[in-house]
């Protein structure tokens, strides 16, 4: 086909979208559930546009997605506004860390009691499935970095976390299959994929953050330096802090969270900068950005909105590429009728499961632990552990297997929460409304 009419196609559904936007807000659609459908319609199974064939493309899918998530990451990062001494924090943590290590398990034992896959095939499946997504979850995130709600700061935090936490979860089941160095008695895997990795991969996130923040705020403020190109910022920030913790045999996912989170904490100017504009400067147009950039009160403000408006852009364009090509991928897949009651047991027992043990004890109200259960959506994290899994030798019977398995259920999660983001989410926000009335009242 030729690149004139791949232009046409991808012109016209982007230009839909942005025409279309604010009315998918109010229904019950989301635009990832469009990029599906497309995607479907130029496969195989509708016109053979896209034959993203993941058994053939598995290395180009797994840098495709490594690179979505990645940029997603970062966009949340910038998003969690929090101190991370605030005990808000305590939730999503808990989440990433206790709740997706029982999915992992109750996974691998269905894996292995239900559809007779071994103990590694079984733990691989669990953490290929467990992350929750960081990409697609974009309705039930935080609004602003002043977002304090606890609901929506719990379901941002654990899909920045988990992520890069489920990784060890992968090693492991690569290691059980023979496909990955564990150490004798797995003292590799607990002292390098676990302990180093994950501590290491946020260390040096944080570190890189929090030094060319200060840096590019110092030259801007001082030295009316280093102005402009806030684009590149954020691209380089992404590629050095994950380039940097690859290298340092740490997680490059966890890595890009981190730098989001440090960068986002460079800026400690309570004032916005519609604010500052109209208050300090008296300006309009580019003179007001030239004077913000460099005002020793703002600059760190101005180069968090350039960044996160530069980086949000960057996501939207990733999710409609990433899910057009999961859409066409759905021509590759079979489900037999036996195994489909595992999307169910997912949704509707296992992440409550695990949510109901990690969260216990903590200050959530029921109306936010249900939709906490509720919205654990899968994405475009699992297509990337599924294909580096892929690429890392999975046996070609076992890989179609999962493939079906991963693809459905991230199918199923971007239709079924689709459909209810928008009415259960206002259905929310009534019900905080009125409580935070009757408190008024009294």
């Amino acid at each position: 086909m030729s690149f004139a009419i791949w232009a046409l196609i991808i012109g016209v559904l982007l230009i839909t979208m942005a025409l279309s936007g604010t009315s998918l807000k109010r229904l019950p659609l989301s635009t990832a559930m469009l990029y599906l459908a497309a995607g479907f319609g130029l496969g195989p199974a509708g016109w053979a546009l896209l034959s993203p064939d993941p058994l053939t493309y598995a290395v180009i899918l797994e840098r495709v997605t490594e690179l979505a998530v990645l940029i997603s990451l970062f966009a949340v990062g910038l998003k969690l506004g929090l101190p991370m001494s605030d005990k808000g924090w305590r939730l999503p943590v808990r989440l990433a860390l206790v709740s997706m290590t029982i999915t992992v398990g109750l996974i691998a034992a269905i894996g292995v009691l239900g559809l007779g896959l071994s103990l590694g095939a079984a733990v691989l499946l669990g953490a290929i499935l467990a992350p929750t997504d960081p990409v697609l979850a974009s309705d039930v995130q935080v609004l602003e970095a002043g977002d304090r709600d606890r609901l929506r700061f719990s379901l941002t935090g654990e899909g920045g976390l988990n992520d890069g936490a489920a990784f060890p979860f992968v090693m492991l089941g690569l290691g059980l299959m023979g496909l990955h160095d564990l150490g004798t008695g797995g003292w590799r895997w607990l002292a390098v994929d676990v302990l180093w990795a994950i501590a290491g991969g946020l260390l040096i996130g944080g570190m890189l953050g929090t030094l060319i923040g200060r840096l590019v705020v110092y030259l801007r403020s001082r030295h009316k330096e280093s102005v402009g190109f806030d684009e590149f910022l954020a691209l380089g920030l992404i590629a050095l802090a994950y380039g940097l913790a690859v290298v340092s045999y740490t997680y490059g996912f966890l890595a890009v969270f981190a730098a989001g989170l440090a960068l986002q904490r460079v800026n400690e100017q309570p004032r916005r900068i519609s604010d500052a504009v109209l208050l300090e400067t008296g300006l309009r147009g580019k003179q007001a950005d030239e004077v913000l950039a460099t005002h020793a009160d703002y600059a760190g403000a101005y180069m968090m909105q350039a960044v996160q408006g530069f980086n949000e852009q960057l996501e939207r364009i990733a999710e409609v590429a990433v899910v057009l090509v999961v859409g066409a991928m759905l021509s590759y897949t079979y489900l037999p009728a036996s195994a489909a009651w595992i999307v169910l047991l997912l949704f509707l027992v296992v992440r409550p499961l695990s949510v109901w043990l990690g969260l216990l004890g903590a200050p959530v109200s029921r109306d936010q632990r249900i939709l906490i259960s509720w919205f654990g959506i899968r994405g475009i994290g699992s297509i990337y552990y599924l294909m580096y899994a892929i690429n890392h030798g999975l046996p070609r019977p076992l890989a179609e297997e999962i493939i079906a398995l991963t693809l459905t259920v991230v199918a199923v999660s971007i239709v079924v929460h689709g459909v209810s983001v928008t009415p259960l989410m206002a259905h929310y926000a009534r019900r905080k409304a009125q409580r935070q009335g009757r408190r008024k009242d009294d």
